[in-house]
């Protein structure tokens, strides 16, 4: 019962710092990465995602849990290479766009706007792309980690 109230809590409060935040900046999630990044070269690595954080709050009724929420854009046919999220679990709902994802052995499952998916602590984030070679996608995730830790570890060598 704490678990469901816990979970709830986080994405209700998910939900709500990300429309605030977009609201307040006055500039979206994609002008703020677009500001950092540089054209592409020829040269230049395939597509990924990019993460612009919203709110990061230590839980104050979870002793050394902290919430952090964020916007993870993935560009046109953009591609997240294999990671896990470390001890945090983790909320993913899709803002906009059609995403791939597979996490540990379970079925290849996509998402569209308005969906969502859990991952839990240490889970193998095999896949995750962006299936549109033509329009951007954009989640909000949702990490609840042990304070201070690295939210997202990238495994190449699946």
């Amino acid at each position: 019962m704490i678990r469901t109230r816990l979970a709830v809590g986080v994405l209700a409060v998910a939900t709500l710092a990300g429309a605030t935040a977009c609201a307040a900046s006055g500039q979206t999630a994609s002008q703020t990465a677009a500001a950092t990044n540089q054209a592409p070269t020829p040269t230049a690595k395939p597509a990924t995602e990019s993460l612009t954080p919203l709110v990061q709050q230590a839980l104050p009724n979870v002793q050394g849990k902290t919430f952090t929420s964020a916007i993870v854009e993935f560009p046109p046919g953009a591609r997240a290479a294999p990671h896990r999220h470390g001890g945090a679990f983790v909320y993913a709902y899709v803002l906009e766009g059609t995403v791939r994802s597979q996490v540990d052995d379970k079925p290849v499952t996509t998402f569209r706007a308005g969906e969502n998916w859990t991952e839990q602590p240490g889970a193998h984030h095999v896949l995750t792309e962006n299936t549109s070679a033509t329009e951007r996608a954009r989640l909000l995730v949702v990490f609840v980690a042990a304070t201070g830790a690295e939210l997202k570890v990238d495994d190449p060598h699946h």
